[in-house]
């Protein structure tokens, strides 16, 4: 059978294809704007072309992201509400408002100028169900309706059409108003009117298709009131409301902040001790060939460990940085730099970009008129030129401040020229401890049970609390792809210790983590033995603590080291932690091992078979130490039946925060986030 070679036009947005024999499917690449595959058989029968929203339908992900984890789910609201703060942008509205329906629908209300409703000349329907129904057609191309826009792409509102089980526009405009129902992006009829109207506005309503959206289907109001929340605060005087009509005690929400950015960063240092009251503002401007790019700044030092950077393009959250950050981050550097120097304020070399962005918490706003991003959803600003003006407006304006503020300024160059002291102790702390055999060249510890296989991509390592479990875990393994790494006792708590490296390195359980992982230490990629996930020994780094009170703080304090010292095992999704039953219930020869309360209820009711008079066996283990062996493997460590929950990063600033409230020295704070959470939990085990 011969190869066959088959040539597929690519367009804007390619069309969903594909050729299969079987499941066989050969793609060779793209040549010149052109795909090639390679085929054992090739006719007809073999090509699918999804025409328009169906390719969305299709592949979710490639237009909105991740349609299982949640953040498909709510990038829907984003760029229904993005295109909304646009008209706000262009002049048009200074209120928005959200509602999350019973049903499971959301809508988003504007009062701007409505989208048009007159008949597009090339396709003949309605302008409006052209901008529902058409990939890549919207009024953000020419910068004639809007200088800058977040939704520049035209793929936004017809993607979230695409994955709906319907969706209903309602817009206000010209005395009237019109009305469209979709479903699953095709029009259920045409654009008509339904009454008069004195308002202005466009109200989007839909309900995203469970088909489409199978694992988290619904809207986490947090997660929409925390974004909203900044994307007020990035538009000084816009109101957005949020209503949400779910479930027995309906709420609602109000962001107005007439502050800005200034009032953004207030609110980032609200819970910290800050280094100058005022925040610093920095605007500028410059004109590149598409139109204007303009650049804020609102930035304030803290006695904080970590930086807190935002960064946004025309009030689009691009939560990877991009090209702003790049400007923002040299410009810092050589701004407090050139002033220390100038002021005779260092005594050796140059600080470095960490010791100066240390405790500094900031939001860069820029809007363009013609952005570009690393993907549909926005998360990176790639635009070159961007790092260029952000850099020199930056560095010119920064350098007025501290000329005509210069106690602000020495407190500045003071925190960073602490933080560099810091960070040479850390250093050296590091080089004596690597000389020691810890980090390389000294084998691996001595109560570490290694396993026998050496592909780290099927090996994975146990972190255990206490020996007694440690033994159980040994003797139950599968040897050949499972470490046991039993540690005594609670870890040193490193959040506070950030200022005494030499304590950390010196620690001897935390030597012993080091040397297990035999990967490095420490998140500055830059500095020589720094952490790196690729030389990880294992794959999987499993924290298995006891199901009580102490257990959780021992977890916490592992993970509060991972964070601080190996973040890249966290955010290269290396770590878990192993979930251990806590009942076994018995009755006669049948054991059934659960792992909640409600589970065990659910359980007991089971076995009793309508019988609640049924004699049910009860065990809570308290401890990894009271099962034996066959137990811990059966319920815990076995790949095949056991249950982990994987440590993720949703924000690395707001799990930065979180690590310094639940595990710093601020007990104030700490108490005031355990009142605020104390609620949400029903039993606590002491």
């Amino acid at each position: 059978m011969g190869l066959i070679v088959a040539v597929v036009r690519m367009f804007d947005i390619p069309p969903a294809l594909s050729f299969n024999v079987g499941k066989r499917r050969f793609p060779t690449g793209t040549f010149a704007g052109w795909e090639l595959f390679m085929e054992e058989t090739y006719d007809a029968s073999n090509i699918q072309v999804l025409e328009g929203l169906e390719a969305v339908r299709k592949r979710p992900g490639m237009y909105l992201g991740d349609p299982h984890d949640g953040s498909a789910l709510h990038h829907c609201i984003w760029e229904v509400v993005d295109n909304s703060v646009d008209e706000h942008l262009a002049g048009h509205t200074n209120l928005i408002e959200i509602s999350l329906h019973e049903d499971g629908s959301l809508s988003v209300r504007d009062y701007g100028r409505g989208i048009p409703v007159d008949t597009h000349e090339e396709y003949g329907i309605s302008a409006a169900e052209v901008i529902m129904t058409k990939l890549h057609a919207g009024g953000k191309f020419d910068n004639s309706s809007y200088k800058v826009s977040g939704g520049l792409h035209g793929v936004g509102v017809s993607a979230v059409n695409a994955v709906s089980e319907w969706m209903e526009m309602t817009i206000h405009r010209d005395g009237k108003t019109y009305f469209q129902r979709y479903e699953a992006g095709v029009p259920v009829e045409a654009l008509r009117v339904t009454g008069d109207s004195e308002a202005t506005g466009t109200k989007i309503s839909f309900k995203p298709d469970r088909s489409i959206f199978t694992e988290v289907v619904d809207f986490n109001y947090e997660e929409v009131d925390t974004r909203v929340s900044e994307t007020a605060f990035l538009n000084a005087g816009l109101k957005i409301t949020i209503a949400d009509e779910r479930g027995e005690e309906p709420h609602a929400s109000e962001h107005l902040y007439e502050g800005g950015l200034s009032e953004y960063v207030t609110q980032l240092n609200e819970r910290r001790e800050v280094l100058h009251s005022d925040v610093i503002q920095i605007t500028g401007e410059k004109e590149i060939e598409k139109g204007t790019v303009e650049v804020e700044l609102a930035l304030q030092w803290s006695d904080a460990f970590s930086e807190s950077i935002r960064c946004y393009t025309n009030i689009i959250r691009n939560k990877d940085g991009g090209t702003h950050m790049s400007g923002l981050r040299t410009a810092l550097t050589s701004s407090v730099n050139s002033y220390a120097k100038k002021k005779n304020l260092l005594k050796g070399d140059s600080l470095s970009g960490d010791d100066v962005r240390e405790g500094l918490a900031a939001v860069v706003s820029v809007k363009h008129p013609d952005p570009s991003f690393s993907s549909q959803t926005k998360d990176k600003l790639v635009s070159s030129e961007v790092t260029g003006i952000v850099q020199t407006i930056v560095y010119d304006k920064l350098g007025e401040f501290f000329e005509e503020n210069p106690s602000v300024a020495k407190l500045i160059v003071e925190k960073a020229l602490l933080a560099s002291k810091a960070r040479e102790a850390a250093r050296k702390a590091r080089d004596l401890t690597r000389r020691k055999g810890v980090l390389e060249g000294g084998g691996l510890p001595g109560k570490l049970a290694d396993c026998q296989s050496r592909d780290p991509s099927e090996c994975e390592v146990y972190l255990v609390e206490g020996d007694s479990a440690g033994g159980s875990a040994k003797t139950g393994r599968d040897r050949r792809i499972q470490a046991i790494l039993p540690l005594r006792g609670k870890i040193l708590n490193v959040e506070r210790q950030k200022h005494n490296a030499a304590r950390v390195f010196q620690n001897q359980e935390i030597q012993t983590i080091i040397r297990a992982l035999g990967a490095g230490v420490g998140n500055n990629i830059e500095e020589e033995g720094a952490f790196d996930s690729t030389k990880l020994r294992y794959s999987k780094i499993i924290i298995m603590c006891d199901a009580d009170i102490d257990g959780a703080h021992i977890r916490t304090l592992m993970l509060t080291f991972l964070w601080r010292f190996m973040r890249p095992a966290i955010e290269d999704g290396h770590v878990y932690i192993a979930q251990p039953p806590l009942y076994q219930l018995t009755k006669g020869r049948v054991s059934r091992y659960v792992y909640s309360d409600e589970e065990r209820d659910e359980v007991m009711s089971e076995l009793q078979g309508g019988n609640p008079n049924a004699k049910i066996g009860v065990q809570r283990y308290k401890g990894l130490g009271e099962m034996n062996p066959e137990q811990l493997w059966e319920t815990t460590m076995n790949p095949q039946t056991r249950t982990m929950l994987k440590v993720t990063v949703k924000d690395a600033e707001d799990s930065d925060r979180l690590f310094e409230i639940l595990m710093g020295e601020d007990v104030p704070d700490r108490r005031s986030f355990i009142e605020t959470h104390a609620k949400e939990v029903t039993n606590l085990d002491i």
